[in-house]
């Protein structure tokens, strides 16, 4: 039997694509792998640890916080490596699918190896095979838009971020759990099983999938030129302040839960784990994509036209008055008190308002921005602001570190610090965003240029 051949451009269809449930549903169980592991790292790295004879081999909250961000950085450095590969030799179906392989391997090591051997071969297997899927997936979803359903670009994009939500949003309530009464091995185990599920809901949607062809050597020699060279400096400026976001966002699953940690855990009648409070974030953003959509944007565009660079403007606000309920949180617990976790809920509010606001637009402007070549390594570019805001977090917790395992920043005052710089590069942001010029590009489409302030 011949083998159909897969299709090469967007269907011509004012309806959503096919391929798109097939996306979303390989997104969601990828991402339950991903925040289910990410949700219970700090606890496993500071109780769970041991060494090759079964020893207790545990790290300090500062350390246990470097290694955190270090891991979700290099998560967020490998997309480049990933959309080179995508758009230049094997396209971004064949990509995903083969990196994918590299992502259960980790989550297998992490499952059998709680040692810090396993443990750095594991996070680094994860990151290689999770940073490698990274761009091209989202860049995947619009890929199967042309024209004439390019007014539902949007939705998608909101429909894909709600499936990593929903997706996360189990996973953060089940592996802590099954990491307290069950262990380590239970806890990653249950995730590599679930990214093997979404390897196969990939597979599956094979032939529904526009599989736009590899530009092979004229990828890249039309990337790496000049031209490729200003598609990408245009786009820096506004992504290092998207990076601003990710460095405060990020701490939600390590200096946050920390924090949990000696907060009142019993809340709504129910003994919480300092790790599934994170799950409010995910819920959170389930009912906010329809809330902001339907209601909060339509009413501020009454006041000013919200563009999308306004949007992330607001969300970086927003996001830093969130770090300062974190700082008075922290006031009551230097003072002797044991405040309900329920106090961390404004936070989570805060924080997951600024996300839609921030990560939802600029993954959307990111797609939209890039030639139609340069899809998979504008979108690398982006996620790229990911990892540098990690990395700007492990180093200040590298640098706060004193010799006796005190930190020099630390309480309220460590809130404070990334609430200010949260708020006072919004400044500096507006300045660069006025000065800006959008240029829309979609498969199928030449460049429509858009003057936007």
């Amino acid at each position: 039997m011949a083998t159909q051949p897969y299709l090469t451009a967007p269907l011509k269809t004012d309806q959503m694509p096919p391929g798109i449930p097939y996306i979303i549903g390989n997104e969601a169980a990828e991402r339950f792998n991903f925040y289910g592991m990410r949700a219970v790292l700090t606890v496993f790295m500071t109780q769970y640890l041991v060494n090759r004879a079964g020893g207790r081999d545990v790290m300090s909250e500062n350390e246990a916080n470097q290694w955190y961000h270090w891991f979700v950085a290099s998560n967020y450095l490998f997309p480049m490596l990933g959309a080179i590969l995508a758009d230049a030799f094997w396209g971004k179906y064949r990509t995903i699918f083969w990196v994918s392989l590299i992502y259960c391997a980790g989550s297998l090591v992490l499952a059998f190896d709680h040692t810090r051997l396993g443990l750095g071969l594991g996070l680094g297997l994860i990151a290689l095979g999770s940073g490698g899927i990274k761009p091209c997936v989202s860049s995947h979803v619009g890929d199967q838009f042309g024209p004439a359903n390019q007014r539902l670009l949007s939705r998608a994009f909101s429909w894909f971020y709600f499936s990593v939500n929903f997706g996360s949003f189990f996973s953060i309530l089940l592996i802590p759990w099954l990491l307290a009464h069950y262990g380590p091995g239970l806890a990653f185990g249950v995730p590599a099983g679930l990214m093997l599920l979404a390897a196969f809901v990939f597979w599956q949607g094979r032939h529904k999938f526009a599989h736009i062809p590899p530009g092979g050597k004229t990828f890249l020699r039309d990337t790496f030129n000049r031209a490729g060279y200003a598609a990408i400096s245009r786009l820096a400026g506004l992504f290092a302040f998207v990076a601003i976001f990710w460095s405060l966002w990020d701490q939600s699953g390590g200096e946050w839960v920390l924090q949990a940690q000696k907060m009142d855990l019993h809340f709504l009648g129910i003994n919480w784990l300092a790790s599934q409070i994170q799950a409010v974030n995910a819920i959170m953003i389930l009912a906010f994509i329809p809330l902001f959509q339907f209601l909060i944007y339509p009413a501020i565009n009454r006041i000013f036209p919200l563009t999308p660079l306004r949007k992330i403007g607001l969300g970086l606000v927003v996001t830093g008055f969130s770090f300062m309920v974190s700082a008075w949180i922290e006031t009551k617990i230097a003072a002797g008190l044991t405040p309900s976790i329920g106090w961390q809920l404004p936070a989570y509010a805060l924080l997951s308002a600024g996300e839609v606001m921030v990560s939802i637009t600029a993954l959307e402007f990111a797609y939209t921005q890039a030639p139609a070549h340069m899809k998979s390594i504008i979108m690398a570019c982006y996620l790229l602001s990911i990892s540098a805001g990690n990395a700007f977090t492990a180093l200040v917790h590298y640098f706060i570190a004193n010799p006796d395992g005190t930190v020099k920043l630390q309480g309220a005052a460590y809130y404070n610090f990334y609430a200010a710089l949260a708020i006072g590069c919004v400044g500096i942001f507006i300045f660069v965003a006025r000065r800006y010029q959008e240029k829309s590009y979609l498969q199928g489409e030449t460049a429509a240029a858009a003057t936007l302030s």
